[in-house]
């Protein structure tokens, strides 16, 4: 005799907004999801752009965008296509030089809305500079999608002598970064929902291959360089410390968060440390060039309040910590999943 449950068993996993938010969740749906399906290879570490195989000076990137709403103070979603994929290019020490950008449009979606997000690829691409050499268009049903999504892939070429990578942080590495942290995700959550910092704040989304290329100069030295957006600062030094097997420290004092940020973060709860991030990078320099390499990001406006914040240390491998102003350490865990959904 065999016995059957009465009520069928169903798989009772999910997807979670929290899966595309660049913490936690995005790794374990990486891992266990994502890559066995698609890649060849599953192993670490995970850039933000990578090599073509016959072509390993050309570097290639692609990026979904979806942020609401679509314009933002600072910012929106065409700009933000544009720069996102550059500054993906341009973490792994690559150049751009060529862009293609793909719209999903929902049907109803006001034309001068379209034309106005078109528009805004076209003068951030243009500004770069950079072109855009081909896309495609679909437009789905009511309800399928919000309004609009953007997907841009790059490919750049990288600068000589420059090999940055997420595994390449030693011990005694200076810390760098390039502006303050935590503007782009308060600005999209102020203006979404009606918070009232619009005012103070506007995101501090812009491209970043030109700090990239002034970091040129240095070459080998530069160990890492990557944007801190999903997730926030929080969330790259985490994947550096993992991928590189080392431990980082940083300073409090030394962070760069503007006092309207942290007046919107202390009202809304939220950490600085893992609120998205578009228009800096933090990078890991060989200590002998941290000097020279703060003087090149700060003859840039992209880099003028460019700071030491920590170094590489020979704590526990994969543990990043922030000394307090107070002088106590805690640990910077890496976040779950985004607290502000939909900010890029």
């Amino acid at each position: 005799m065999t016995l059957d449950c009465p009520v069928p068993h169903q798989e009772s996993d999910r997807l979670l907004l929290g899966h595309g938010a660049g913490g936690r969740l995005t790794a374990e749906l990486l891992d266990t999801l994502v890559l066995p399906a698609v890649a060849e290879h599953t192993g670490r570490p995970l850039e933000d752009a990578a090599a073509i195989p016959t072509q390993p000076l050309l570097m290639m990137s692609t990026d979904a965008f979806v942020v609401s709403p679509l314009t933002f103070p600072g910012g929106d979603i065409g700009s933000l296509a544009v720069h996102g994929t550059v500054n993906d290019l341009a973490m792994r020490g690559a150049l751009p030089l060529a862009l293609s950008c793909a719209v999903i449009a929902e049907e109803g979606l006001p034309l001068h809305e379209l034309r106005a997000a078109l528009a805004a690829v076209g003068k951030a691409a243009r500004a770069v500079p950079v072109p855009v050499i081909t896309g495609d268009t679909k437009v789905v049903g009511r309800g399928a999608a919000d309004k609009l999504f953007l997907t841009t892939t790059g490919v750049g070429r990288r600068v000589p002598g420059l090999t940055p990578s997420a595994a390449r942080a030693r011990p005694g590495d200076a810390v760098l970064l390039s502006g303050p942290i935590g503007l782009h995700g308060t600005a999209v959550l102020s203006t979404r929902e009606g918070l009232g910092f619009e005012s103070d704040i506007a995101s501090d989304t812009r491209p970043l291959h030109r700090l990239v290329a002034a970091l040129g100069t240095y070459g080998p030295a530069v160990h890492t360089l990557r944007d801190p957006t999903r997730g926030g600062l929080a969330a790259a030094l985490n994947e550096i410390a993992r991928d590189s097997a080392v431990s980082i420290e940083i300073e409090e004092s030394a962070l760069p968060i503007p006092e309207p940020v942290a007046a919107a973060c202390d009202m809304l709860g939220l950490d600085p440390l893992t609120v998205a991030n578009e228009g800096c990078l933090v990078a890991f320099v060989v200590p002998g060039v941290a000097d020279g390499s703060l003087d090149a990001l700060r003859a840039s406006p992209e880099g003028a309040s460019a700071t030491l914040i920590g170094r590489v240390t020979d704590g526990p491998p994969g543990r990043v910590t922030l000394r307090t102003l107070v002088g106590a350490r805690r640990v910077v865990d890496m976040p779950l999943g985004e607290l502000l959904p939909r900010i890029c």
